[in-house]
């Protein structure tokens, strides 16, 4: 009996929900100057979705902070051998980049050549419209190839 008396009571309370409903809805359409809405803006943030340039350093910056990973292979030592080696090194491999440049395309150009430096083979060869370098590291066996155009100057 008393399940009845709560189905029945709900069935009014059910049909005034609905009846309220029904008058929002009568209202809101018969104003609709009262009714506002606006279009969503959206600018990204991410200057590479099309945000403020300026943001990028920042954003870099915020980035790198939170990077845990650190390279294990990476080099950290900062001792004045070190960094001296490194510099060596470098000079050392601008001479020769600048006595392979000069062979090919000097005042006495060679037609080939071959250099090895420190695990590496270094070719040349020189055709009538490129110039082709093969960088051969001689552990791995790895090749790496420039082809590098001949311009013609005419006179």
């Amino acid at each position: 009996m008393m399940a009845n008396f709560l189905t029945l009571a709900s069935r009014p309370v059910r049909a005034l929900h609905l009846v309220g409903l029904i008058g929002v809805g009568m209202i809101a359409l018969g104003q609709p100057s009262a009714l506002r809405a606006q279009d969503l803006n959206y600018k990204p943030v991410n200057p590479t979705f099309g945000g403020n340039p300026f943001n990028s350093n920042h954003l870099l910056g915020v980035a790198n902070a939170q990077n845990d990973y650190r390279d294990k292979r990476a080099s950290t030592s900062t001792s004045q051998a070190d960094a001296f080696a490194r510099q060596l090194q470098s000079r050392l491999l601008s001479a020769v980049s600048s006595q392979i440049v000069d062979a090919i395309f000097g005042e006495n150009p060679q037609e080939r050549g071959k250099i090895a430096l420190g695990g590496q083979t270094i070719e040349f060869v020189r055709d009538l419209v490129n110039v082709t370098i093969t960088i051969t590291n001689d552990t791995t066996g790895e090749v790496t190839t420039l082809v590098v155009p001949l311009f013609v100057e005419i006179k």
